[in-house]
Order: C-alpha cells, then sequence, then structure tokens
C-alpha cells in the first residue's frame, strides 16, 4: 500500500472499521518499527473517523509514556489506576466512558475531551501499553469500537 487512505463509505463505521483494517494490515505489515506504526495507526484512524484525539501510551519505568498520537497536546505521563487509561491498564480491560465528566479521577488534558475508549494492548502476554481515543461528543463510543479496535491493536505485533 502506499502511504494513502482509501474510504469508499463513510455512513457506517463498522463498515469504516472493516475497510482500513486491511489497508492497515498493508500499511505496517512490512515496517517493524512501534514507533513508526503506531504513528501512522494514529493517523488512520483520526483521518477515518475525525476523532478528536487518537494516541498511544507506552509502559516505561512504571509509568504510561505518551507516544505517537493525532491531535491536541496530551498529558505526558499517567499513573497505575489513573484517569480511563491507567484504569484500563490496572484491569486489563477495554473501558468504554460515554461521558468523561463522570469518570471517577478522570485526567482532563482537554476540557473539549467529552468521552473516550481505552485499549490496552499485550506482546507475549505482557502489558504494553494502551490504544487511547477521545471524542469530543458525549458517548461517542460502543461494542463496534471496542471489538474493531481491539483487533488494530492485534496488529501491532502480528509481523
Amino acid at each position: 500500500m502506499a502511504e494513502n487512505l482509501v474510504i469508499t463509505d463513510k455512513g457506517d463505521k463498522e463498515s469504516v472499521y472493516k475497510e482500513i483494517i486491511p489497508q492497515l494490515k498493508s500499511l505496517i505489515g512490512h515496517e517493524h518499527d512501534l514507533i513508526a506504526n503506531l504513528a501512522n495507526i494514529s493517523a488512520v484512524l483520526k483521518e477515518a473517523f475525525g476523532f478528536f484525539w487518537v494516541g498511544f501510551y507506552l509502559l516505561k519505568d512504571d509509568q504510561l509514556v505518551l507516544g505517537p498520537f493525532q491531535g491536541p497536546i496530551a498529558c505526558t505521563r499517567i499513573n497505575f489506576g489513573k484517569g480511563v487509561c491507567g484504569a484500563a491498564w490496572e484491569q486489563h480491560q477495554t473501558i468504554i466512558v460515554d461521558d468523561v465528566n463522570k469518570f471517577p479521577g478522570h485526567i482532563a488534558c482537554s476540557s473539549l475531551s467529552l468521552s473516550e475508549i481505552v485499549v490496552p494492548f499485550y506482546f507475549e502476554g505482557k502489558f504494553v501499553g494502551v490504544l487511547d481515543v477521545d471524542s469530543d461528543k458525549t458517548a461517542s463510543f460502543d461494542e463496534i469500537d471496542s471489538k474493531y479496535l481491539n483487533q488494530i491493536c492485534q496488529l501491532i505485533f502480528d509481523f
């Protein structure tokens, strides 16, 4: 795949996910640099869906440290159990938050972020980091997003 993205139908988000996943496989399938692949995954998700913020936090020295992202300036470090990202790390599960202002301990990197989904990802069974996606609208994420974002995270180390 050339470094471009083709989306033929933006009407149904599930069809968009189904269309971008093969393109992501092609884009990252021959690149072994983690940072380059995370950067391109962030860009594809931002371009395909117009999310407010899309990015990765990677585990370094017992903290989640900001990795490749698309969107406004972000929090640089997140501790275990803190905010939605830290909670997803602690619970080892995807967390969907319809209204971040109602999430106990939410870390407000931007007051414009209103809903969020965080997907933890692993390599050889060990926690590596999280994919964090924010929307400037409430209740933007659901099980469709969870299903496909988890599939996308599984692609990271498939090659």
